[in-house]
Parts: C-alpha cells; sequence; structure tokens
C-alpha cells in the first residue's frame, strides 16, 4: 500500500465510483433519470458499509440500465409497477450491510427468542 493510500483510503474504489458515474451521466434519458433515482434509494439503504458489496452494485446499475438504453426498454417493463419491490430485489443480491438490514436481522432474533422462550 502506499503511503497516500494510507491518508486518503484506497483509490482503486475512488476510480470506480468516478468511472460509473461518467457511465450514468452518458445515459440517455430518461435512463438517467431513473439511475439517479434508484442510486439515491440504493445508496440510502443498501450495503454502504461494504465498499466493494457498493460499487459492484452499482456497476451492475450501470450495466442493467445501459442494457436497457441500448435494447430501447421501457423504464416501466425494466423496474414494474414498483420501483421499490424492484430495488429492494436489487439489492438483495449484494448483502444486507445496511443499517436497515441490521436491524430488520435484530427484529427476527428478537422475535424468535421471544417466541422460543415461550415454548
Amino acid at each position: 500500500m502506499a503511503w497516500y493510500e494510507k491518508i486518503i483510503g484506497d483509490l482503486s474504489a475512488k476510480k470506480q465510483w468516478r468511472e460509473y458515474r461518467q457511465r450514468v451521466r452518458a445515459l440517455p434519458e430518461p435512463y438517467r433519470q431513473t439511475a439517479a433515482a434508484l442510486e439515491r434509494y440504493l445508496l440510502n439503504l443498501g450495503p454502504t458499509e461494504n465498499t466493494d458489496g457498493l460499487i459492484r452494485m452499482v456497476s451492475d446499475l450501470a450495466d442493467l440500465l445501459e442494457q436497457a438504453a441500448a435494447a430501447q426498454t421501457p423504464v416501466r417493463d425494466l423496474v414494474g409497477e414498483d420501483p421499490v419491490v424492484f430495488a429492494e430485489e436489487f439489492m438483495a443480491n449484494y448483502g444486507d450491510g445496511s443499517w436497515i438490514g441490521r436491524e430488520r436481522a435484530r427484529l427476527t432474533r428478537a422475535i424468535d427468542e421471544a417466541a422460543r422462550s415461550q415454548s
């Protein structure tokens, strides 16, 4: 590891993030707008504590949107009628590194323990 990486962090992740942003900027509308909306949701609820997972997730999102744009797939055909369901299912492929994922797991464990103690 170079001395500057010790100070400012892993440069490859930053480079990959910039490449992702360039790919999104190159998308035609409405795919660019869709990418922005999905990115906002995914960054708030996705695996943001896992840099590798986050970069993989947004890169795959860019791949998906680039392919949809090339095939001229309507946005609604891509994300369906409920974009939240699409985003949640998409996120599920990248682990549960978010705060909401940890809270969901904590709730499930607590209820399981309560049910076991009742038996």
